[in-house]
């Protein structure tokens, strides 16, 4: 059984930062790839932020540059750093895994990961 258990979100103001953590429990493997979707009312999910077992990283165009994200192995812990918070980002963020290897892991839709989080809101105020 593997749970991804999220913490942090909340309210921030415009042009502020927060963090996301995602916690991993029960995995017997590492997961190939790691990522971070988002939901916003009236919107698809999309993919923000992705990151590899050898520590490659990749981002959406409408978030590189703000948003950082990051693992420790030794606490199986995953996170996104969201700065230069823009109204765009409220929606709901989900952290997500795949055990699978790809060839790639940006880009990919969310039907590459078969495990995900229970989603923390972020809410921008201005």
């Amino acid at each position: 059984q593997v749970q991804l258990v999220q913490s942090g979100g909340g309210s921030v103001e415009a042009g502020g930062s927060l963090r996301l953590s995602c916690a991993a429990y029960g995995y017997t493997s590492m997961c190939y790839c790691m990522g971070w979707f988002r939901q916003a009312p009236g919107k698809e999910r999309e993919g923000v932020a992705t990151i590899d077992t050898y520590g490659s990283t990749s981002y959406s165009d409408s978030v590189k540059g703000r948003f950082t994200i990051s693992q420790d192995n030794a606490k199986n812990t995953l996170y996104l750093q969201i700065n230069s918070v823009e109204p765009e980002e409220n929606a709901k963020y989900h952290c997500a895994g795949t055990s699978y290897g790809v060839s790639r892991c940006g880009g990919r839709s969310h039907g590459t990961y078969e495990h995900w989080g229970q989603g923390t809101q972020v809410t921008v105020s201005s």
